[in-house]
């Protein structure tokens, strides 16, 4: 099972003071929430769409500037969401921010804890957050899931789990879905935060919930089975048997799930008939793979501990580059044009050509980067892991 263990786990007791406040509330407008986010203008999910493609819909420059940066405390291993030209983004403080995407200046601040006991932190957010019309959705590293008002930063409605929530919010009508490491997947109504069902996955949920049509798919740590969950009826439809478990998010396109493993292997598996279509792994030491892929018509493109991104034939599995980074890389990759961008723990932001894998940007971001970019409205944003990391924006 995958465990991150946070900085902020081990600050000082001087540095506890700093933890517990909570900032004013700013009102913003009506009109600066539209209902209904213009396509190009959000990145609205984990992988910005059902399936987790990991694709932009926005035009990116072609010379990229550094426009803003931000310091958090602790941090973020989250990637952000943006909509209506604002920015919300978790950290491992266990701050929600939502900032103007034109100059990260803060709108509001919201706490995962508004009052925090003496010695002891609050519930940092390690997942991406989710957007829906009216609220900001994210889990914290406590078990408690949150949705919070997109215009005011105030809680809307707050469950609790028994076990940390890593993994991102996907929406299914008016519901809301998210697995915890409690051993389950749940559903709530988005608007009133009414459960509509759970179902057990016997092990924890690190993903992000992936739609094909009315299914979801899930496997947990304890033994390697993709269970189907029916999200209409919250039910178990299918298992299917796998060789290796599966650590990241999924994607799925045709009817064909694309994910990695923990013994270096990347997949391609139709779901409904239970058959692996190919297996990709390379050559030399087996590396877990905790990155999720980005899936085009044409290709599959996804990061690896043996610090690699790959693209690979989506409809037989053959490489058609890999680029080599200088550590591990657990970002997941988003793709602009003819352009992929993701980050790596040898601190750098990257982008290389989709056509060849031949580098085209890099930027020095003076922390390791876990989390994946958010593209959108022609901007590039991305947080940093560690002591007072960085959110960036590129446009």
């Amino acid at each position: 099972m995958r465990v991150r263990w946070n900085r902020r786990h081990v600050l000082k007791g001087a540095m506890l003071a700093s933890l517990g406040w909570v900032s004013g509330l700013v009102r913003l407008p009506a009109s600066a929430f539209a209902s209904e986010p213009v396509k190009g203008t959000s990145w609205t999910t984990f992988r910005n769409s059902p399936e987790n493609w990991g694709i932009a819909q926005t035009v990116l420059s072609e010379k990229l500037t550094r426009k803003w940066e931000r310091k958090t405390s602790d941090g973020t291993a989250s990637t952000p969401v943006i909509a209506d030209g604002h920015v919300y983004v978790g950290t491992l403080s266990g701050d929600l921010l939502c900032l103007r995407l034109t100059d990260g200046e803060e709108v509001w601040k919201y706490r995962s804890q508004e009052v925090v006991e003496p010695n002891n932190f609050a519930p940092g957010f390690n997942a991406a957050a989710a957007l829906n019309e009216t609220s900001v959705f994210i889990g914290d590293d406590q078990g408690g899931f949150h949705a919070v008002d997109r215009s005011t930063g105030k809680r809307r409605w707050h469950v609790m789990t028994n076990g940390e929530i890593v993994g991102g919010a996907q929406f299914y009508k008016n519901q809301v879905i998210f697995g915890s490491h409690d051993g389950h997947l749940y559903s709530h109504d988005a608007q009133t935060g009414t459960r509509v069902w759970s179902v057990e996955t016997h092990g924890p949920v690190n993903a992000t919930p992936c739609l094909s049509g009315n299914h979801t798919f899930i496997t947990g740590c304890d033994q390697p089975i993709l269970r189907v969950i029916d999200v209409e009826k919250g039910e178990q439809a299918a298992e299917v048997p796998l060789d290796s478990l599966l650590l990241a998010t999924a994607a799925a396109r045709d009817d064909i799930l694309y994910f990695g493993t923990d013994n270096g292997a990347i997949i391609a598996m139709n779901w409904k008939k239970k058959e692996t279509i190919w297996e990709f792994s390379s050559s030399g030491k087996e590396q877990q793979v905790h990155s999720s892929p980005a899936v085009t018509e044409d290709f599959v493109v996804i990061g690896s501990r043996d610090k690699k991104v790959y693209c690979l034939n989506r409809k037989n599995g053959e490489l058609v580059w890999s680029f080599t980074c200088r550590a591990k890389i657990d970002s997941s990759p988003v793709i602009v044009g003819d352009r992929v961008f993701f980050g790596a723990s040898d601190k750098n932001l990257y982008g290389v050509r989709l056509s060849d894998g031949k580098e085209v940007f890099k930027e020095f971001v003076r922390n390791a980067v876990t989390g994946s970019p958010a593209i959108a409205d022609g901007h590039l944003v991305i947080g940093c892991e560690s002591t007072n990391g960085l959110i960036i924006c590129f446009a």
